[in-house]
């Protein structure tokens, strides 16, 4: 049965702190006893108004985390068989573990009580407006008895685990390539890939690494559930052209130095391409990230577990295709502004490295941007 919120009289909010075990699939999953306060006093029974006080329900333990998505976990326990007959709702407290590094300013997040009847272990929890991506939280819970006037007798709290949710998987992603695919607009010609960066980058890419650029981990930029940040290894290229030239532009937020490389030394039949993620940074302008790897490749492989795969030569963001004689062609799209992540080492040998004309526009820098979470357009009905 999907769980409730609990009603108004039946919440309070309880401190809680907790101590590091592991849990498969890269989840993490901890525990610790109840030391001092609801539901983190296991002594202490709840002093709520309009709940009882009954000893003799029994307390769940060895809590089990499992089936985690970035949206939902399946949750179960061991108890007693006394009075387990007696057991008519489950309560479970679930948070948000606090983040050191959270804005002080920001309102805290109010804690979830749901209430679930007690149907048969283990339960699925779910809900996008309390869980939200790759984020951990902490969940205990009680047994309790409904009277015949409403109000409840409830056992003691059980120990508190911590679990964190899971990224976005192909489905949610195929969504937001989706709604991506809605605004994309018309096609536009390209024939290169550039990077910009300062100088000193390309200076120090000559002297340290033999004049190859190499991989770096994404940032994490974009949707908080994206699988890609913080883990993908890759090279930031952009395409966008102008419209009236069709040329690259002559302003970057990145740096006033370019390194130019031919569309088909990245892009051509031996890669696959994969939708990353559609965002917003709370202005007009819609990003797709898209990721351009060599087939067979680390990323290639990386990808083909968590990515959608698009055709080369038929989607709304990036094609290439070739003409009667043999030459590539290719194109963008218009109304979005793709960032291309290209996952195995690039010479500077197979391009140029020139000074632009134009401005170095910070503004418009998505180095570790977040993700508008109130766009209708780059959002989907699950945690952000």
């Amino acid at each position: 049965m999907m769980p409730s919120t609990l009603k108004e009289k039946e919440l309070k909010t309880w401190g809680r702190t907790s101590s590091l075990a592991k849990v498969g699939r890269g989840n993490t999953v901890k525990t610790k006893q109840q030391q001092g306060g609801d539901p983190g006093q296991a002594g202490n029974k709840s002093q709520d108004s309009g709940i009882a006080e009954m000893e003799e329900l029994p307390v769940p333990h060895n809590i089990k985390i499992s089936n985690i998505t970035c949206d939902s976990f399946k949750i179960s326990w061991d108890m007693d068989s006394k009075a387990k007959e007696r057991i008519t709702h489950y309560f479970i407290d679930l948070n948000k573990k606090e983040n050191k590094n959270s804005n002080k300013f920001k309102h805290k997040d109010v804690p979830t009580k749901l209430v679930a009847k007690a149907v048969p272990l283990p339960m699925t929890v779910r809900g996008h407006w309390f869980l939200s991506p790759r984020t951990e939280y902490t969940v205990a819970v009680q047994t309790a008895s409904k009277q015949v006037d409403g109000d409840y007798t409830v056992s003691e709290w059980s120990e508190i685990i911590e679990f964190c949710t899971a990224d976005y998987s192909k489905v949610h992603l195929t969504q937001l390539l989706e709604k991506a695919e809605v605004i994309a607009g018309r096609m536009l010609k390209f024939s290169v890939f550039y990077r910009n960066q300062h100088k000193e980058y390309f200076d120090y890419i000559r002297e340290q690494h033999g004049s190859v650029l190499q991989p770096s981990v994404k940032d994490n930029s974009g949707s908080h559930g994206s699988p890609i940040s913080g883990k993908l290894e890759g090279i930031f290229f952009s395409c966008h052209t102008e419209f009236n030239t069709g040329k690259p532009p002559q302003d970057s937020p990145y740096g006033r130095y370019r390194f130019d490389i031919t569309a088909e030394k990245l892009f051509n039949p031996n890669t696959n391409l994969y939708f990353g993620d559609f965002y917003c940074m709370y202005t007009a302008y819609h990003y797709v990230i898209l990721v351009l790897a060599p087939v067979g490749s680390l990323g290639d492989e990386f990808c083909k577990q968590r990515l959608p795969q698009l055709n080369l030569q038929d989607n709304k963001f990036l094609t290439c295709t070739e003409e009667e004689d043999g030459v590539m062609v290719y194109h963008h799209a218009q109304d979005v502004i793709l960032e291309v992540i290209y996952t195995d080492p690039v010479s500077l040998s197979l391009g140029t490295v020139a000074e632009i004309t134009g401005h170095q526009l910070m503004s418009l820098s998505t180095a570790n941007a977040k993700k508008d979470p109130s766009c209708k357009t780059c959002n989907i009905s699950v945690g952000r």
